[in-house]
C-alpha cells in the first residue's frame, strides 16, 4: 500500500469515530423506547439530529481538511528537502550504478562543481573504485584524501518497501534500489591526531662502546677533553631535533624527544653514530656509541622499558648501532663497525657464577644448539656438560643432526669412553623427558626458529642463553639468564672462559678439549678471522687441557668430493660492481654441502679488492646463503634484509621456495638497493 493510500485510509477511520459513536445513541433510544414512549422518541429525535449533523459536517469539512492535510504534506517535504539540501555533511544519492542523481550544496563545494547529475561518482573521486559500489549491500566506509582534505566516506545501501526506505543493513533484500553517500571531512582530527602523535614523548638511552678501552693509552688531560667533545655532539643532536639529555653516569645517558625528533633522527640513519667516531683527541680506538629508543607504548614508563629492551638488543648486537623499539617493531640502524673485544673478564666470571647457581637448583638440565649443529655448537655444548657433570647434575644434549665436521668428534662420546648412553637425545625425547625443574642451556643461537627442537623452547619455563651472534628481531621471552657477547670468536670461547670461573674441580677430558678447540678453529678459520687476546687465553686453556692441534686438523681434513664441490664453487665465482664475490655451491654427492659452501665463501675473500663474498648452496629444499668478509662490509646487515643474522664478517641465510638463480638475482638486488641508500659502500 502507498504512503497516500495509508494516509487516506487512516483520515477515513478518524472521520468514521462520530458515525461509531451514534450506534450508542441508537441502543439507547431502542432502550428508552421499551421503558416510556416520549422519552424514547425524544431519544430518537436527537438521535436523528446527531446523525445529520454529522453528515453535513463530514462532507462540508472533508474537502477543506484533506486540502490542508496536502498543503501540510508539501510544506513538510520542501522543508526536509530544504534542510538536506543546505545539511553541512555533504550528501549525494547514487543509483546502484554509481551515477550521481541529487547532491547537497556541501556536496558540490566539495566537489568543486555544481553540474554534476548523472556523471559517476568514480569520475569525481579516482580513490573510488567501481567494484567498491556496484552490487553493495551493506553500509561501507572509504577513506580518501580529495584537494587537500581528508574524508570518511560512508555508503550507506538502502532498498524502498511501502514506499519508505529502508537500510539495507536491516532487511534481507537481495539488491538495493539507491546508495546513500556522505562525506566527512576529517582533515582537522586527522591533523590534531598527527599533531598529538608527534608530540609524544620517546623515551631514550645513549650508551658510550669502550668507553674504558678507548682511554687505556691517552693521557688524563685528553682523556677529559675527548668526552668533553663526545658529550657535545650528543648534547648537540637531541638539541637540534628538540629533545632533552640526561647524564647517569660517565659513558651512559637518558633522553628525551619528540616522536617527529625521532623521524628527524631516523631520515638521517642516526648520524650521530658516525660523528661521535669522529673524535679523535690522540685515542687510538675510535669511539662508539649504542642508542636505544622506546615508543609506542600507552605509557611513558613502558616506553622506558622499551628502551632498555632496545639498549640491550643494540650492544647484544655489538654496539656502534642504533635499536628503535616502537611497540611490536624493531629497527636496526648503523652497526657498521667491529665489535670491540673487552679486556676484562669480569662480566664473564659474573655470568658464570649466575649459571652456577642456575644449576644448583635443578636436579636435570638439558643443552641444546642450532639446528644441522656444528662443531662451536657441538664443542659448547661438551663444555657446559663438563661444567654439569662437575656440580653432579644429570645431562642430556639435544641434538637432531650434525654436520659433516662435528660428526667426527661426536664419534669419539660414547659408552666406551665413560660417557652416558643417554648423553645425546633427540628432540622429540626431550619433549618427553622434560619436566618443570629442568633448565634448558641454549648455545650458539639466539633465535628460538633456530634451535634443534624450537618446540623444547616453548614447553621448558626456564632457560638460559649463551651465544655470539648478534641478536635479531627475534628472541627468547624472559630467560632466566643471557650471556650474548658478539666481540667473541666463537661460543666455545665463551664456554671456555665460564668453565674456568663456574667450578673449582672442572678438569676436561682429551676429547672434550679438542671439541672446544675444534669449535674455536673452525669460527675463526684456523685463528684469522674475528680473533683477540681471550680467543688466544680460551685457545691455550683448552691446550692445557689436552687438546691437540694435528689431531683436530686431521679431523677437520676435506672429503675429495666436498674438496671438488668447493673448487667449483670458487670458479664458477663472479664478481658483483667489483667488490663482492658471488657463487653457487654444487650440493649433488656432498654430505654436507652447507658446510662446504662457508668454506668456498672464506676462500673467495682472499681474492684481491673483494670487501665481501656469498656462496648459495641448494640444500634440502631450501637455498642457504653463507655470507663473508673481512672488516669493510657488515654482512649481518645484507642477510637481515633477507630474513637472516649472523656477525658483521660472518653471516648466513635461508630462502625457501626459490631456486638458486633467483636466490642470486634477489642478493643482487638486495646488494644495489642497499648501495644506493647509502648502507653499503659503492
Amino acid at each position: 500500500m502507498s504512503g497516500n493510500n495509508m494516509l487516506k485510509q487512516q483520515f477515513m477511520n478518524y472521520m468514521r469515530i462520530p458515525l461509531y459513536i451514534g450506534l450508542v445513541w441508537i441502543m439507547v433510544s431502542v432502550i428508552a423506547l421499551t421503558m416510556n414512549v416520549k422519552v424514547g422518541l425524544l431519544a430518537c429525535v436527537a438521535t436523528v439530529v446527531y446523525y445529520v449533523s454529522c453528515v453535513v459536517i463530514y462532507y462540508v469539512s472533508k474537502a477543506k481538511i484533506m486540502s490542508q492535510i496536502s498543503a501540510y504534506g508539501a510544506n513538510y517535504s520542501q522543508v526536509q528537502r530544504q534542510m538536506i539540501h543546505e545539511l553541512e555533511i555533504p550528501y549525494t544519492l547514487l543509483d546502484t550504478k554509481g551515477r550521481i542523481m541529487w547532491t547537497n550544496t556541501a556536496m558540490e563545494e566539495a566537489i568543486g562543481k555544481t553540474d554534476v547529475k548523472n556523471k559517476h561518482i568514480t569520475s569525481l573521486f579516482e580513490e573510488l573504485k567501481d567494484e567498491e559500489i556496484e552490487d553493495i549491500r551493506e553500509t561501507v566506509e572509504i577513506s580518501i584524501n580529495h584537494d587537500e582534505h581528508f574524508y570518511r566516506i560512508v555508503l550507506k545501501p538502502f532498498v524502498l518497501s511501502g514506499g519508505n526506505p529502508v537500510e539495507m543493513d536491516s532487511t534481507e533484500h537481495g539488491a538495493a534500489d539507491f546508495i546513500n553517500m556522505y562525506m566527512f571531512d576529517e582533515t582537522e582530527i586527522k591533523s590534531l591526531r598527527k599533531i598529538n602523535q608527534e608530540n609524544r614523548l620517546v623515551a631514550g638511552l645513549i650508551y658510550i662502546d669502550n668507553y674504558d678501552e678507548a682511554l687505556q693509552n691517552v693521557e688524563d688531560v685528553r682523556r677529559t677533553m675527548i668526552f668533553a667533545l663526545v658529550e657535545r655532539k650528543i648534547n648537540k643532536y637531541i638539541t637540534n631535533v628538540d629533545g632533552i639529555v640526561k647524564k647517569l653516569e660517565n659513558d651512559k645517558y637518558f633522553i628525551a624527544v619528540k616522536n617527529k625528533g625521532v623521524s628527524k633522527m631516523q631520515s638521517d640513519k642516526f648520524s650521530l653514530l658516525d660523528d661521535v667516531k669522529s673524535v679523535n683527541m690522540g685515542n687510538d680506538m675510535p669511539i662508539t656509541i649504542s642508542i636505544g629508543l622506546g615508543m609506542g607504548a600507552d605509557t611513558y614508563s613502558r616506553n622506558c622499558e622499551y628502551s632498555r629492551t632496545a639498549m640491550d638488543m643494540a650492544l647484544g648486537r655489538g654496539g656502534d648501532q642504533a635499536v628503535v623499539k616502537d611497540g611490536g617493531k624493531i629497527y636496526y640502524y648503523g652497526g657498521k663497525s667491529k665489535s670491540v673485544e673487552k679486556n676484562t673478564r669480569v662480566k664473564a666470571r659474573v655470568k658464570a657464577q649466575a649459571l652456577r647457581e642456575l644449576m644448583l637448583t635443578r636436579d636435570d638440565i638439558m643443552v641444546m644448539g642450532h639446528k644441522i649443529g656444528d662443531s662451536d655448537s657441538f664443542g659448547a655444548s661438551i663444555g657446559i656438560y663438563r661444567a654439569a657433570k662437575a656440580m653432579n647434575r644429570t645431562v642430556h644434549i639435544v641434538m637432531n643432526g650434525v654436520n659433516s665436521t662435528a660428526n667426527q668428534m661426536l664419534e669419539r662420546f660414547t659408552e666406551d669412553q665413560g660417557y652416558e648412553s643417554d648423553l645425546f637425545i633427540s628432540g622429540d625425547q626431550a619433549l618427553e623427558m622434560v619436566t618443570k625443574n629442568t633448565l634448558l642451556i641454549v648455545v650458539d643461537v639466539n633465535r628460538p626458529s633456530y634451535t634443534d627442537c624450537p618446540e623444547l623452547c616453548k614447553k621448558t619455563q626456564s632457560i638460559v642463553i649463551l651465544d655470539h651472534h648478534r641478536q635479531s628481531v627475534e628472541v627468547f621471552e624472559n630467560p632466566l639468564l643471557s650471556y650474548i657477547e658478539p666481540f667473541a670468536s666463537s661460543t666455545c670461547e665463551m664456554v671456555a672462559e665460564i668453565v674456568q670461573y663456574i667450578e673449582d674441580n672442572v678438569k676436561l677430558k682429551q676429547q672434550e678439549a679438542d671439541a672446544m678447540y675444534g669449535g674455536i678453529i673452525i669460527d675463526t678459520n684456523n685463528f684469522t678471522n674475528r680473533t683477540g687476546v681471550r680467543t688466544f687465553e680460551a685457545a691455550a686453556y683448552l691446550r692445557r687441557s689436552g687438546a691437540d692441534v694435528t689431531r683436530v686438523r686431521k679431523m677437520f681434513r676435506d672429503e675429495m668430493n666436498d674438496y671438488k664441490a668447493k673448487a667449483a664453487a670458487i670458479e664458477a665465482a663472479e664478481v658483483f660492481r667489483d667488490q663482492y664475490a658471488i657463487s653457487t655451491c654444487p650440493s649433488e654427492g656432498i654430505s654436507m654441502p652447507t658446510v662446504v659452501g662457508s668454506q668456498a665463501a672464506n676462500e673467495l675473500l682472499n681474492i684481491k679488492g673483494i670487501k665481501a663474498s656469498f656462496v648459495c648452496t641448494p640444500y634440502n629444499d631450501q637455498i642457504y646463503i653463507s655470507a663473508r668478509s673481512i672488516d669493510e662490509v657488515n654482512v649481518q646487515i645484507i642477510m637481515e634484509k633477507l630474513g637472516g643474522g649472523g656477525h658483521l664478517n660472518l653471516a648466513g641465510a635461508q630462502l625457501k621456495g626459490c631456486t638458486a638463480e633467483e636466490a642470486t638475482e634477489l642478493l643482487k638486488e638486495t646488494l644495489t638497493a642497499m648501495i644506493e641508500d647509502g648502507d653499503l659502500p659503492e
